[in-house]
């Protein structure tokens, strides 16, 4: 899949072995999701656009590179995505946040939304949206979707793991955004569950379980 980027960091593949561990914290969970997402934003930022700017150095006058355009924008697909969340923003702390909140209604396994939080200016902003998961990609796909409805025309996508249904899901749906993922796991189980993934990271992020 031609939009698809494993990103093979030393460093975030060892933080994501760490993570998949059974016996690792709440605590120990919640700061590696931070610091990988961090690693993983610098990867999906690479290509934003630079201007030239004069600046004074303490020493003389100087044209020097800046960020060109609006700010990023990243949103967190509730709940999980706030572990995510972070971790980019200690690295971009001036962008702005939107929130997407789903469930999968338990008969019909259809996305139901039932937050939405985003900037008015959405349409004039790289946006960052932010899941640990991509299982069967119907709700990553359905939040991507309700944020091109908001006027967002650059969007990519960001997890930890994916499996190989939720990518088909999501290329099929979105063959436009960028898909960055930590690690394409083997399949599903019968409970939708990534294998061998790394459990449920909402609960394991939240204590919830």
């Amino acid at each position: 899949m031609q939009n698809v980027t494993v990103i093979g960091h030393p460093l975030v593949q060892h933080k994501l072995t760490l993570m998949r561990q059974r016996h690792a914290s709440t605590g120990e969970f919640r700061r590696l999701a931070r610091e990988i997402s961090l690693l993983m934003a610098y990867e999906v930022t690479r290509d934003l656009l630079l201007e030239t700017v004069r600046i004074e150095t303490p020493l003389e006058a100087f044209e020097a590179p800046r960020l060109a355009g609006k700010k990023l924008c990243f949103v967190s697909i509730l709940r999980a995505g706030d572990g995510l969340l972070e971790g980019m923003l200690d690295l971009v702390p001036s962008a702005r946040v939107g929130h997407v909140g789903l469930y999968r209604d338990p008969e019909t396994h259809i996305p139901v939304e039932y937050y939405l939080k985003l900037p008015e200016d959405i349409g004039e902003r790289r946006v960052i949206a932010v899941d640990p998961m991509l299982a069967t990609g119907h709700s990553a796909a359905a939040a991507v979707a309700r944020i091109k409805q908001a006027g967002a025309t650059r969007v990519s996508f960001v997890c930890l793991l994916a499996a190989p249904e939720g990518l088909r899901v999501m290329t099929e749906a979105h063959p436009d955004v960028a898909i960055f993922t930590a690690a394409v796991d083997r399949e599903l189980d019968e409970h939708a569950y990534i294998r061998p993934g790394l459990g449920d990271a909402g609960d394991r992020l939240f204590g919830t379980k």
